[in-house]
């Protein structure tokens, strides 16, 4: 290989597993340090499988934008099939661009709009039930406001009697696909190991909920009138030959929203409390402009432009933990990143927790500091040297529904309760499928 290809530096390892012990210890600790030793370009192999790290936010924008054709989601991504099916996350090409097309009306600015209300309906009944110098897991608990927001906004469903149940099977999914990935040895999922029937027994419960409601919807014949997403993606027609999602489209689609709607904004809400335990007077400056702006009453969509600071302070806790902490791309035929060859097959890692703490692109970047953005640095850095939600033609499409939902939940609460972690330091990132805190944030509510 070697002979014939010029690749990127990188430790030896393994001659069977590779790197896949150091990658399996600790992630984010094994991409520092690779970053660290190798620069913004490095190799390195998981098993038989070879890939390419790259860290630096000209590179990402290549893999991401100039070069996106010549890539496809990497093999990890591929072990979520079963369960997501051929959706937005996991589809390709032709039949991807399709699906785009007709789910993107679904998340333009004034269709999203329509959900705040309820988002900051649902976050005030949750408040009903919190007290004054109660202590709880708040990661638990946003897990469990998220899956109503997203079950409501998706499905105009309340699930509230079943949130333990379909969080559940989403945590088993996420655990076996984490497991999956860091085993050498990987059986075909028809094959009846324990951990294939364990995550078929989780599948089958979330597909159980997503057919029903979509059963329900389509005998009820009642989806023109609604504002749900599931209304709009089945109302949705192709604009090229009028075509609409069949119910296993649907289905997909459903399930990729479901799945990613709830746990990516549950795990930023949990670190933007963590990181407001650690930095009382980023605390004080958001509950000021609650106050301020507010005034006691309820947040509402109009009032986002006027919650900059709400908003940085979930910005910078998207830089230092990222709910996706790693993107893979696989190339689909040889081709050059960096100046280094990437032939066919080779999956390419992009690691926001790297590059978001890379003192190249922000100063003193290991520390919280939410009014680093209050002077336009967004526009002044690199464009990929934050992008939590992704880049280029495949960027989340779910990503200004995700900071709409975050500052309002967060300013919500905020002007309720002061929320502080009990044990901060026992407070560890776990990254799976998803960057989240290992055992929840333990807080202690104080009421204002």
């Amino acid at each position: 290989m070697s002979a014939r290809y010029r690749l990127a530096p990188g430790p030896k390892g393994n001659w069977l597993s590779g790197n896949l012990p150091d990658f399996r210890q600790d992630r984010l600790g094994y991409f520092t340090k690779l970053a660290h030793e190798y620069g913004d370009c490095v190799s390195i192999r998981l098993g038989p499988r070879r890939m390419m790290i790259v860290n630096h936010p000209d590179l990402v924008e290549e893999v991401l934008v100039t070069k996106n054709r010549l890539f496809i989601k990497h093999f990890a991504l591929r072990y979520t099939k079963l369960t997501l099916g051929n959706g937005l996350l996991t589809s390709e090409g032709d039949f991807w661009r399709k699906q785009r097309r007709l789910a993107q009306p679904a998340f333009h600015r004034e269709r999203i709009a329509a959900h705040a209300d309820i988002m900051v309906a649902f976050t005030q009944r949750m408040l009903e039930h919190w007290q004054d110098g109660q202590t709880l897991d708040v990661q638990e608990e946003m897990m469990r406001l998220t899956l109503e927001i997203v079950a409501k906004t998706l499905f105009d469903a309340d699930v509230s009697d079943s949130t333990a149940d379909a969080s559940a099977a989403m945590e088993t999914v996420l655990r076996t696909f984490t497991r999956r990935v860091n085993t050498l040895l990987k059986f075909p999922e028809w094959v009846p190991t324990p951990l294939n029937l364990e995550s078929a027994r989780a599948r089958k419960r979330l597909d159980k909920i997503i057919f029903d409601v979509i059963a329900e919807r389509r005998a009820s014949g009642s989806s023109h009138d609604r504002i749900d997403l599931l209304s709009m993606l089945i109302n949705a027609t192709d604009e090229d030959d009028g075509a609409r999602m069949t119910d296993r489209q649907l289905r997909d689609e459903a399930m990729t929203l479901f799945m990613a709607g709830h746990e990516t904004t549950a795990n930023t809400l949990a670190w933007v409390w963590y990181l407001l335990s650690l930095n009382p007077d980023a605390e004080a400056k958001l509950h000021a402009e609650v106050d301020s702006v507010l005034g006691g009453r309820a947040p509402r969509f109009d009032d986002l432009p006027r919650l900059p600071y709400a908003e940085n302070v979930v910005t910078e806790a998207l830089r230092l933990f990222p709910t996706v902490w790693l993107l893979g791309r696989e190339a689909t035929e040889d081709c050059q990143i960096g100046g280094y060859d990437v032939p066919r097959g080779h999956t390419i890692f992009m690691s926001q927790w790297v590059v978001h703490r890379d003192p190249r692109n922000f100063d003193d970047p290991l520390t919280y500091n939410p009014d680093r953005w209050a002077d336009g640095l967004a526009k002044r850095i690199h464009r990929y040297a934050w992008f939590p939600f992704g880049g280029g033609p495949r960027i989340c499409i779910g990503n200004s529904f995700a900071m709409m939902e975050s500052v309002l939940l967060l300013t919500t609460i905020a002007q309720r309760y002061s929320v502080k972690a009990t044990a901060p330091e026992e407070v560890t990132p776990l990254p799976t499928m998803t960057l989240r805190p290992t055992s929840g944030v333990k807080a202690l509510l104080r009421r204002r």
